[in-house]
């Protein structure tokens, strides 16, 4: 019955959402006129001149681009308990995440924003079920491991990850499937609980899977381990489906598809606590569709000119498919003109449908070549496809002073299947590298640097570099691309890289 319900649930609610889709431009400017509506008398508005603003040229000249630093001062009376700040009233939820110059972040969660968080979560499954008319899943036991449900109180506010507050709106009908239980999901060490959760689902029949890549790879590997079963499939006979989000699944993807036995199907989303940005809403196509009618009015600044004095700013109606932009934010929340630090590239404007593409912070840019996370990924995927390895995570970094030659950028690549020939591999990657950035190219071509170089990190290398930073588990994970060698330097430190390879055929 329930999974009958799914589908008529879901036929609904795709037709609903249709709506929007159909009519993007108009749902924007909508959205717009609505938050600056809303806030015009906080205290952000008043300063702002909300009350003087009727098009996005005059939202732009009163409101500037700014990060959580450059808003810093606003959050800190959000979070001091005070009323009417960056939003009307006070906030139902503080979001913790680290980052920052400052340390932790406190991105707020209001009664306005948080129903876009719990049902674009929901409407990715829907639209998932209305596509392949599969539902079956809704019957079996699910786990979404998310951070720790236990709260804490700041003057008055509810604080807690992101993911943890989320587990408080769970609906019923999914509660009773659902997996581990709260005693495990409590648990802060990151170890430990993967333990506790491969304990109570071992012998559980698993149809769904939720977390990130690392994550989802690290409690594969465990659970293979204590069942002495050959892979997941033989262990969970009925899984079908995983929602995967926070990064890109695609480098992760053919190792955890070798662990589980078989390809299986998966949901990309891009939630944040920022807000529910996209999801990937057919599973013809990778991309996710950009979801315009959540409470978010978007803009795009093009990375190559975000470090400029004055760079341009758009709105939804100017992007250009096949570049990339910094994503800029104003929310029901209270995030005005905000850098959520990702940069996304347009796939299709018919619907708007968006890759991530990487982070601004994490790019290598050492010698002006800007090389951002996408190119990396899509130069080691297309590699891959050519000269089969199996990577289970890699890094980044440029080397400015190497001991002889040229400088070179020097990728950290932790395999878990090595390729036949190593040198013909590294030799392809470069290509494809030269491929993807025509700055990087230009450099190789000039003799300013010499072909990237391959460093091999031991097995679980990236788990022990997270784990000495404090940093194991949750939605923390290593940036695919550096500007610096602090992270190279620490995994040398470390001593968790190999050994040169040879090149031979037998590696």
């Amino acid at each position: 019955m329930k999974a009958f319900l799914a589908k008529i649930f879901a036929k609904r609610i795709v037709k609903k959402e249709q709506k929007w889709i159909n009519d993007p431009i108009q749902t924007q400017d909508r959205i717009l006129k609505e938050l600056i509506a809303f806030a015009k008398n906080t205290q952000f508005g008043k300063e702002h001149h909300f009350d003087q603003i009727n098009t996005y040229e005059e939202f732009k000249q009163y409101v500037s681009v700014n990060d959580y630093e450059g808003l810093k001062h606003y959050f800190d009376e959000v979070v001091a308990g005070k009323a009417d700040i960056l939003w009307p009233g006070k906030p139902l939820y503080l979001a913790k995440t680290s980052g920052t110059t400052s340390g932790a972040k406190f991105i707020p969660l209001t009664k306005e924003s948080i129903p876009y968080h719990i049902n674009s979560a929901r409407n990715a499954l829907l639209y998932y079920i209305h596509e392949t008319q599969n539902s079956s899943f809704v019957k079996g036991k699910m786990i979404f491991l998310q951070g720790s449900p236990i709260l804490e109180d700041k003057n008055g506010l509810k604080v807690g990850r992101l993911s943890g507050i989320s587990a408080h709106f769970v609906p019923n009908y999914l509660q009773k499937n659902r997996l581990p239980s709260y005693e495990t999901n409590i648990i802060e060490d990151w170890e430990t609980k993967v333990d506790k959760v491969v304990d109570e689902t071992v012998n559980a029949d698993m149809t769904l899977i939720s977390g990130i890549p690392p994550w989802l790879i690290m409690y594969f590997e465990r659970l293979v381990k204590v069942s002495g079963k050959e892979n997941v499939q033989s262990i969970f006979k009925n899984l079908q489906l995983m929602v995967t989000g926070g990064v890109n699944y695609e480098p992760y993807r053919e190792k955890v598809n070798q662990l589980i036995g078989r390809k299986i199907d998966c949901i990309q989303t891009y939630p944040a606590s920022e807000g529910f940005i996209a999801y990937q809403n057919t599973q013809k196509t990778e991309d996710l569709l950009l979801l315009l009618n959540n409470g978010i009015f978007y803009e795009f600044i093009p990375v190559d000119e975000f470090f400029n004095e004055n760079p341009t700013r758009i709105c939804l109606k100017d992007v250009e498919i096949g570049k990339d932009y910094v994503l800029i934010l104003n929310t029901n929340a209270g995030l005005w003109g905000y850098n959520i630090g990702d940069t996304v590239r347009f796939t299709s404007v018919k619907p708007y449908r968006i890759v991530v593409s990487g982070r601004i912070k994490h790019y290598t840019s050492a010698f002006g070549e800007h090389v951002i996370g996408h190119e990396v990924e899509q130069a080691l995927q297309r590699t891959i496809e050519q000269f089969p390895a199996s990577v289970n995570e890699f890094t980044v970094a440029p080397q400015v002073n190497p001991t002889e030659g040229l400088p070179y950028h020097e990728w950290l690549i932790e395999f878990d299947q090595l390729p036949q020939n190593v040198e013909v591999f590294v030799n392809e990657l470069n290509l494809q590298m030269r491929k993807q950035n025509t700055y990087y190219d230009d450099l190789i071509t000039g003799n300013i640097l010499q072909p990237l170089v391959v460093s091999f990190v031991e097995k679980n290398g990236f788990q022990d570099y997270m784990k000495s930073i404090g940093k194991l588990g949750g939605q923390n994970k290593v940036p695919r691309l550096s500007n610096n060698r602090e992270i190279a330097d620490e995994f040398y430190q470390l001593n968790l890289i190999k050994p040169k390879i040879e090149n031979t055929h037998n590696n």
